[in-house]
């Protein structure tokens, strides 16, 4: 009678535990997943540019005058500041240059002082002193400038910075005004843009510009609008500058990187096109569809809608089939069927970060 009882109460365990274990899978059968809001393109559209650092100020350096390099004072990556003999140019021949000019010099003075001196005294014309001191500032400029022209053989910094590019080296002849040297600044770093003729026209419905670089891992840095370029390049496209609106480890951002600019425009008038992720789209046979979740029941419908465009940033625009407010499901839409019942992946809270808590 003991062991009827016991395996009674045995059997009775058994299917307690079975039943606890069906409840437990019927709810980890939910597939969780997550939704995006669908917005209007004209609400808020996203658009991304290739963009690169640059120094906000970035200067070639360039003699003044030609000839032959003779020595080249500095590498790329050397910091130089304002004044700084950078490159020398051979300057023989502007030595010769001024010294016969000094020597002319001399004698126009000479020969100007005697002339004015007799016109103070009655014994000369006044057109004869007119020539003299006429003659006298003439020369006294042309001994200036080859004065200038010998002090420019030495190529000076223009700003605190870095050496970014050498164009030259020593023993090669450069051209007045050929660029040497190109220095960016040691201050504030921008991120350059080339934009379409389109976007040039309606730059003033972008409401928001940040970037990332791959240095800095997921981290986004805000941009705002320095200047804009009135005039096309020769592809049609238009320069935009954009400084950070924050602070930046000048270390880890620095001139010449690469990043990934995303841009947000705006417009006041709803278009009925929306776009959602492309992750939220699923192609069953020849219908394209998204599943709409319900907040109610907590449950997925599929729609079939219409993909009209599919922008760089990895969202679809969509046409016909959804409307800006609802939610799709924008993970896990290779796992669920139509009218199932789903769970919403749980956003980790700001004071929870990791969900350890």
């Amino acid at each position: 009678m003991k062991k009827c009882i016991f395996l009674t109460l045995t059997y009775l365990g058994m299917l307690a535990v079975i039943s606890c274990q069906q409840k437990n899978k019927v709810q980890n059968d939910e597939q969780t997943v997550d939704v995006t809001v669908v917005k209007d393109i004209n609400e808020v559209a996203a658009t991304t540019f290739t963009g690169k650092t640059k120094s906000a100020s970035e200067v070639n350096l360039a003699f003044r005058v030609a000839g032959p390099i003779t020595r080249m004072l500095v590498k790329e990556g050397d910091y130089v500041s304002k004044g700084q003999v950078v490159a020398v140019m051979d300057s023989r021949d502007y030595q010769v240059q001024l010294a016969a000019t000094q020597a002319e010099y001399e004698q126009v003075k000479a020969n100007a002082e005697r002339v004015m001196a007799l016109y103070a005294e009655g014994n000369t014309t006044a057109s004869n002193n007119d020539k003299a001191r006429y003659g006298l500032e003439q020369i006294t400029q042309k001994l200036a400038n080859h004065k200038n022209q010998l002090a420019d053989t030495q190529l000076r910094s223009t700003i605190n910075g870095y050496v970014q590019t050498k164009y030259h080296e020593a023993g090669e002849t450069v051209g007045a005004g050929m660029p040497v040297l190109s220095v960016f600044g040691s201050g504030d770093t921008e991120v350059e843009i080339k934009i379409s003729t389109s976007d040039f026209a309606h730059i003033e419905k972008f409401t928001s510009f940040s970037c990332r670089f791959d240095v800095t891992g997921n981290e986004s840095f805000p941009l705002t609008i320095v200047r804009v370029s009135q005039e096309a390049n020769s592809s049609q496209l238009y320069t935009v500058r954009l400084k950070f609106s924050g602070a930046i480890d000048h270390k880890k951002i620095t001139p010449g990187m690469t990043t990934m600019v995303y841009a947000e425009v705006a417009n006041s008038e709803a278009s009925g096109i929306v776009y959602v992720p492309s992750s939220a789209v699923l192609q069953v046979g020849d219908k394209t569809q998204v599943f709409i979740y319900d907040e109610k029941s907590g449950t997925v419908k599929s729609r079939a809608v219409n993909v009209s465009k599919v922008n760089r940033d990895g969202t679809m625009l969509v046409d016909n089939g959804l409307k800006a407010g609802e939610k799709v499901i924008s993970s896990g839409v290779h796992h669920i069927e139509d009218g199932e019942k789903v769970r919403l992946l749980q956003k980790p809270s700001a004071s929870n970060v990791g969900g350890l808590l």
